[in-house]
């Protein structure tokens, strides 16, 4: 449907993948470093065709390796070009040395992630392991729950990556196949709005400014490391109100708010879902049914992985909720990741219990949620596997 704002303007039918490139023809960033790997393969490949027909100004840069797309995307970056990139999964894992450096460096690139299973076994369908390979990178880490959002919050990356006082790279998370591949209606701003929403890119110190030489990329003795993670850390932290800043700032564009912590029927709540991707839709929908029987259940919706929303968190949930973390990701010999972040900054303020679903692509059905959302906060800290044994595996 049309919005207020924009009265005229009227769904497309869009993947996340198409969403993903959409926003990036309207941004039309400098340089774009490229190599495929599914399921991210289609936002690279829709973005070529606008190369090619002339529909942006990009300079496109095909690389042999994930690891080189990022490298090409951060020297751009830093000699003053608007640079983005996209990878999923192994090509994640391989990017990942550069994202690092990316974050040490301050380079702002944006990328693209199809959110999929990091092998082994191979897999090419959705998980969150590959984003959590990233989680203590630096990186702004953001997940979408649907094309819509995904469009959304590839234009607002490059306001929070560039920020003055952020200079941090963001990954934008849609989850493989379920969002990539999967055609649903996406309101789109016009171009003109939405490059003059991004703005003019500046680097406070590019590289090929011959008037004011910098040193990038230098060894850093004892006596400056330290100081050097601290100063990320606390970029890291300035992220998450340049976040919210940026949220309010679109949502006064288009009407539709980003937060980075979305609350949904939380009113009374005593047990809570809190999730992550595209299985919020799903539970949105679970939350309506049980709801309706008269079950006092909410949800809290992470948009904002990294920096973790703490505090924000800690105002949306209440004292003595029964809290049940669903997340489609495992710590082999630790516990879940999302979980454990929640407990670290909630300090058993609720009673959190921990549940895995959707490894690999699998369904996360309206049962798992319910059962999820039944068991909430019971039996302590150890976790709850859904959807386990409908496969069939021999080993």
């Amino acid at each position: 449907m049309a919005n207020a704002r924009h009265p005229q303007a009227f769904p497309r039918l869009l993947t996340g993948a198409q969403a993903a490139a959409e926003a990036l023809r309207q941004i039309d960033p400098d340089v774009m470093a490229v190599y495929p790997i599914t399921p991210q393969t289609p936002i690279v490949e829709t973005f070529a065709g606008y190369v090619a027909d002339g529909r942006v100004h990009t300079e496109l840069v095909r690389v042999e390796s994930e690891h080189s797309a990022m490298s090409a995307a951060v020297g751009a970056a830093l000699a003053g070009a608007r640079s983005v990139t996209a990878t999923a999964s192994q090509g994640l894992a391989y990017m990942i040395e550069v994202l690092y450096i990316a974050a040490a460096l301050r380079a702002p690139v944006v990328t693209a992630l199809g959110n999929r299973a990091l092998a082994g076994p191979i897999n090419i369908h959705a998980d969150h392991s590959d984003a959590m390979l990233a989680r203590d990178s630096g990186a702004v880490i953001l997940f979408a729950e649907n094309a819509q959002e995904v469009y959304d919050l590839m234009i607002m990356a490059p306001r929070i990556a560039e920020h003055p006082a952020v200079m941090l790279p963001v990954l934008v998370g849609q989850d493989g196949f379920t969002i990539t591949h999967s055609a649903e209606p996406v309101v789109m701003l016009p171009d003109e709005e939405v490059r003059a929403f991004v703005g003019p890119y500046r680097v406070p110190l590019p590289l090929l400014d011959t008037a004011w030489p910098v040193t990038v990329g230098a060894f850093s003795m004892p006596d400056s490391y330290f100081e050097l993670r601290h100063q990320l850390v606390q970029a890291t932290e300035r992220a998450l109100v340049t976040h919210e800043r940026v949220a309010h700032a679109y949502a006064s564009l288009t009407g539709r708010r980003l937060d980075a912590v979305e609350p949904y029927r939380l009113e009374g709540a005593e047990r809570v879902l809190v999730v992550m991707g595209s299985a919020a839709g799903t539970a949105k929908d679970v939350v309506d049914r049980l709801r309706a029987r008269g079950e006092a259940v909410g949800l809290v919706k992470i948009r904002l992985f990294r920096p973790f929303p703490a505090s924000l968190l800690a105002r949306r949930l209440k004292a003595g909720q029964r809290v049940a973390v669903l997340e489609r990701a495992v710590a082999p010999g630790a516990m879940t990741p999302l979980y454990s972040d929640l407990a670290a900054c909630l300090g058993g303020r609720v009673q959190l219990r921990s549940f895995v679903a959707g490894l690999g692509g699998r369904d996360i059905t309206p049962e798992d949620i319910e059962q999820a959302l039944a068991g909430a906060g019971r039996d302590g800290p150890s976790v709850t596997y859904l959807g386990l044994g409908r496969g069939t595996v021999v080993f």
